[in-house]
């Protein structure tokens, strides 16, 4: 999970990191994300949550396993009363890096630097914070964009 706080321009990491389901039945685990994220919600209350999309992967065991987990998520938030956005991994590497097919050193690296966090960022931290900065800026643009048509109608 990643929480990210906009002030202006500025744009400051609230809290990141990954929730650790441990190694127990499949389901007890989806319980953990859930109530792990209704915590966090509740801790940081933020406004909007994002999320990425399922991909699809080569092992459709795996795909199914994330998008159960991407479900708890998506309820968590929903439960908690936040709005959720979706984006496709593609378009959140494309958003923080400026390629679609960017691997995750570069993803790290740049969230990093957009955030100004210097030490290393775990995988699962810097995609969380990712997607967080990958929908602030497509909302950014899509609250700017309604406000052009208004105008130009």
């Amino acid at each position: 999970m990643g929480v990210i706080e906009i002030n202006g321009d500025r744009i400051t990491p609230v809290y990141y990191g990954a929730i650790k389901a441990g190694n127990g039945e499949f389901t007890e685990r989806l319980g953990i994300i859930f109530s792990e994220l209704q915590q966090l919600i509740k801790e940081h209350q933020p406004d909007q949550a994002a999320i990425e999309t399922v991909f699809v992967a080569n092992n459709a065991s795996s795909a199914i396993k994330l998008g159960q987990a991407r479900g708890a998520a998506v309820c968590a938030a929903i439960s908690c009363e936040v709005p959720v956005s979706e984006y496709s991994p593609r378009s959140v590497k494309q958003a923080i890096v400026g390629k679609g097919g960017a691997d995750k050193t570069q993803v790290q690296h740049m969230v990093g630097l957009l955030l100004g966090i210097s030490g290393p960022i775990q995988n699962d931290a810097a995609d969380a914070l990712a997607i967080a900065l990958c929908h602030h800026h497509t909302a950014g643009t899509l609250a700017r964009m309604k406000v052009m048509q208004g105008v130009a109608q």
